[in-house]
């Protein structure tokens, strides 16, 4: 295991802290709601979502190098009434929202492989169309905290 993937337990559960003590105080004081603090991904979707990042991205550039590609993690909240497949005691909580990169000149461009080429880079727009996109993990809450450890 690399070195790069080793956290100290201790480091995590400050991290964890600080948001739950701050930022998650503060919206669930002034949104008077209990916010979600974690979401949850199973493997299965994340290695789906990485290899049709690599797939795409192979078929609009063949000469892309996987260095090159990435994953942006929005933060994001859901709307007031969600609407199916979100359930609604998803309603106005926390969730993630990731994007796929793409390095160009050295920086990490939001990157949708169903623009244009020359548009592939700039994924927000007026008209609504569709991104390469993964959302909809497990909230917690309003999911059972007994799973966490943090």
């Amino acid at each position: 295991m690399s070195n790069t993937n080793l956290i100290t337990t201790s480091l995590i559960q400050n991290l964890v802290d600080n948001y739950r003590n701050n930022q998650l105080t503060y919206i669930n004081q002034n949104m008077t709601m209990d916010d979600a603090h974690s979401v949850w991904f199973d493997l299965p979707t994340l290695k789906s979502f990485i290899a049709e990042i690599e797939t795409q991205a192979l078929t609009i550039d063949p000469n892309v190098e996987n260095d090159d590609l990435g994953i942006r993690f929005y933060y994001a909240a859901y709307p007031t009434t969600p609407v199916q497949p979100i359930p609604s005691n998803y309603a106005k909580r926390h969730t993630l929202v990731m994007i796929p990169t793409k390095k160009e000149g050295g920086l990490n461009y939001d990157f949708n492989p169903f623009e244009e080429d020359e548009k592939a880079l700039a994924v927000t727009g007026i008209t609504p169309k569709l991104a390469l996109a993964q959302n909809h993990g497990d909230l917690v809450p309003p999911g059972a905290s007994i799973v966490e450890s943090y």
